[in-house]
């Protein structure tokens, strides 16, 4: 025994500093990217289209979920840091500012979006009647955002783990549930509210306007460059990763498109809307079985969901932003301020003030869907200028810095950030035009609605904020957060 022992003592320190490598699998990775891109919650905005929502799905995911995915995976596998190291690597450090600025300010907006999404779907736990009414919409909004921020603000760390399980509870079961009763439905004889044959595959085309909708998707694929950081932890990622972004690909497209067409064949395109539109699906099919008891436990599950979604997200962006203008002083001390906790909680609250005002407009803008609508176009151009600058950066990096070590380096990266770009330059455009479904609208007032939240939050505050900089501005780098109160306060 204690021979044993000796020959073994002085073998344990040298296999205690060698930890075995942890590779993350493919199939693995493609399930993690699937479950932070997938949601039901754009499907009633593609579903007016009957089936030619899936070729409005497809289009996109190749022209921009496939470049963003590779080019995002060389850039990750190459600088650490997220897109401010890599724009600021490949451009410069403002353009890096303005880049995580847009990552952290879309959430401004994404969040009404989202809760606007849960407000509906709640209404039909309590009252449909209130899916249509912006008061009620504003309070929601109001109420779970200032909860979430609260509960952020406490340094919880639960909640982390339910972004998981919400892509099982709120995605999967609900979708399913959705195509499976849809085609029973289908299957009974009852015929579908959108006609299903081969002249409807494309969008009718009625000029720009027909098509403005599409931009939507370019938001609901966005997030891949999050995804990407993980290429590092994969064996091979050269041969793996790909596999992994065409595998997630499919499992997306899936579950965008079965429960968009789902919803096509219950409900009629003209009495669908946007933010409801999931639940009244639900609503109608279960009537139809005479389950219609099921539809308060449908909405509590797809509510719990996005929940614990914006409860995992929160803090995240602004986390970012907030390490970067420690470090290079770009915003003011009252917003880098943290609590005991390290949590930015100034930032936070500034965030929180700016969505409750964002918040009134469903109060006092009539239809909620338009509404919806508006807030989901700003929100994806403020996220696409990010996007853009990303791209060029990529072309950039390869050229002048083309032996840097890189995990991965994504064939023909010049091609595929040059259809990424001109997609996502393509898609801030179109989104200033009003789509056909709310032509009664004033073109006017909705083109200076969108751009001023677009330009305005996406160009003008980080350049005012980067114009009026000062030194002092810079705080110590890992600075306890006690120290760091002492130093705002100051």
């Amino acid at each position: 025994m204690s021979a044993g022992g000796s020959a073994a003592t002085p073998l344990a320190p040298t296999r205690a500093k060698v930890p075995k490598a942890v590779f993350i699998s493919w199939v693995a990775l493609a399930l993690m990217t699937t479950s932070s891109v997938a949601s039901l919650r754009p499907a009633p905005t593609m579903a007016v289209y009957g089936l030619a929502s899936v070729f409005l799905y497809i289009v996109p995911a190749i022209v921009f979920l496939l470049p963003t995915s590779l080019v995002a995976a060389e850039l990750a596998s190459g600088w650490k840091g997220g897109v401010y190291k890599w724009v600021a690597a490949g451009i410069s450090k403002p353009m890096g500012f303005l880049a995580v600025w847009c990552q952290f300010a879309m959430t401004i907006f994404y969040y009404p979006t989202l809760l606007g999404f849960v407000a509906s779907t709640l209404a039909y736990v309590i009252n449909p009647a209130l899916a249509s009414n912006g008061v009620w919409t504003a309070l929601v909004i109001v109420v779970c955002y200032w909860s979430g921020v609260f509960i952020s603000s406490r340094g919880t760390k639960a909640v982390a783990g339910l972004a998981s399980g919400g892509l099982i509870i709120g995605t999967l079961i609900p979708g399913a549930i959705l195509i499976l009763l849809g085609a029973v439905f289908l299957g009974q004889g009852n015929p579908s509210a959108a006609p299903m044959t081969a002249d409807n595959l494309l969008p009718q085309w009625a000029g720009l306007a027909s098509l403005v909708l599409i931009v939507n998707n370019f938001l609901s694929y966005s997030g891949m460059e999050m995804n990407a950081v993980h290429v590092s932890s994969m064996r091979n990622p050269s041969r793996d990763f790909p596999k992994a972004m065409f595998l997630s690909m499919g499992l997306v497209l899936l579950i965008f498109i079965l429960p968009a067409l789902a919803i096509s064949w219950i409900v009629p395109a003209d009495e669908l809307s946007l933010t409801a539109g999931v639940m009244q699906a639900f609503d109608m099919v279960l009537a139809t079985f005479g389950w219609q008891w099921l539809t308060p436990i449908i909405g509590i599950m797809l509510v719990s969901a996005s929940l614990a979604g914006m409860l995992t997200w929160l803090a995240g962006p602004s986390r970012g932003l907030l390490l970067i203008s420690r470090e290079e002083g770009y915003l003011p001390p009252f917003l880098q301020k943290m609590n005991k906790q390290g949590i930015q909680q100034n930032l936070l609250v500034t965030q929180g003030v700016v969505t409750t005002v964002i918040a009134l407009g469903y109060a006092l803008i009539p239809d909620v869907s338009s509404a919806y609508w508006i807030f989901s176009v700003i929100t994806t151009q403020v996220y696409l200028i990010m996007y853009l600058l990303m791209f060029v950066a990529a072309v950039r990096l390869r050229k002048h810095q083309p032996d840097h070590p890189r995990g991965f380096r994504a064939p023909m990266l010049v091609a595929l950030c040059g259809v990424g770009f001109t997609a996502s330059l393509m898609a801030l455009l179109v989104g200033f035009i009003p789509p056909s479904q709310f032509g009664g609208g004033n073109p006017i007032v909705y083109f200076f609605i969108v751009a001023g939240g677009a330009l305005g939050l996406g160009l003008l505050v980080p350049f005012l904020f980067y114009k009026f900089r000062k030194p002092s501005w810079k705080q110590p780098a890992n600075a306890p957060a006690d120290e760091s109160d002492s130093e705002v306060s100051s």
